[in-house]
């Protein structure tokens, strides 16, 4: 779901309240760490490990403190449509597929990883994932880095941002969009579905420190940061029905 749109179409029925902390996008102790990826690794198309898991992540599997996250949904509208799928990796090109229980979304280690605000999240348009997380997981998804955000604040001699965009001028990797729109809501997923769904957060750390590289080159790194920052509370804000009208229109 990481690039269908650049709009959060919220509906206007059954909200719910979130709580909002507040939290840094990322604690000091995370921006020293070491490069996850190696430049090597990205040079080629990589096929992903997958792990599928029905209802929640394992207790057993460490992701590390810095991991790549996205959703798949049954469509744009948080209220309206079910979260079906949630993809992690810590960037060592194994993917871990959680399909959840739509019935209950009783998914306690999940939420933990992605509650953990020791945990530095990568997401590719964080501003709609974020929220559907808050809507059916009922967590606040913290810190964030969100590439779609770092790509605007950074390549702006280009409208192409999106996902496909980043992996193709960036990294020399060209990924397949093709199971975008496709039933999410299936009991069984297709290899097809399941590739694609990890290949969405397969290329998201060795994005990330090259947007890094560029954030500091170009001086934009505090201003990333404040943007990451608040990332979860526009989410809330979309969530809240603040979104259209965009409550920072005139």
């Amino acid at each position: 779901m990481a690039e269908l749109v650049d709009a959060l179409d919220s509906g206007s029925s059954g909200r719910k309240p979130v709580e909002v902390r507040v939290f840094s996008w990322a604690p000091p102790s995370l921006r020293k760490k070491a490069k996850i990826m190696t430049t090597e690794i990205h040079q080629q198309k990589m096929t992903p490990e997958i792990h599928f898991h029905k209802y929640d992540l394992p207790v057993d599997v460490d992701l590390g403190n810095i991991i790549a996250v996205d959703t798949e949904t049954m469509g744009l509208n948080p209220y309206r449509d079910p979260l079906c799928l949630v993809q992690l990796s810590s960037g060592n090109g194994v993917c871990h597929l959680v399909q959840l229980d739509r019935e209950t979304y009783d998914a306690p280690n999940l939420k933990a990883i992605l509650s953990d605000l020791s945990v530095l999240k990568i997401f590719h348009y964080a501003r709609f994932d974020v929220a559907t997380l808050a809507q059916h997981l009922d967590i606040l998804v913290a810190p964030v880095f969100c590439t779609k955000v770092a790509s605007k604040l950074t390549r702006t001699y280009t409208y192409k941002h999106g996902l496909k965009d980043l992996c193709r001028d960036m990294l020399g990797i060209d990924i397949s969009k093709e199971e975008q729109m496709t039933d999410w809501g299936a009991a069984e997923f297709t290899p097809a579905q399941m590739k694609y769904a990890a290949t969405d957060v397969l290329h998201l750390h060795a994005l990330k420190e090259k947007f890094v590289e560029l954030m500091e080159r170009e001086g934009r790194t505090e201003i990333a940061e404040a943007c990451f920052s608040f990332l979860p509370y526009r989410s809330v804000l979309d969530l809240l029905g603040f979104d259209n009208p965009d409550i920072f229109l005139h």
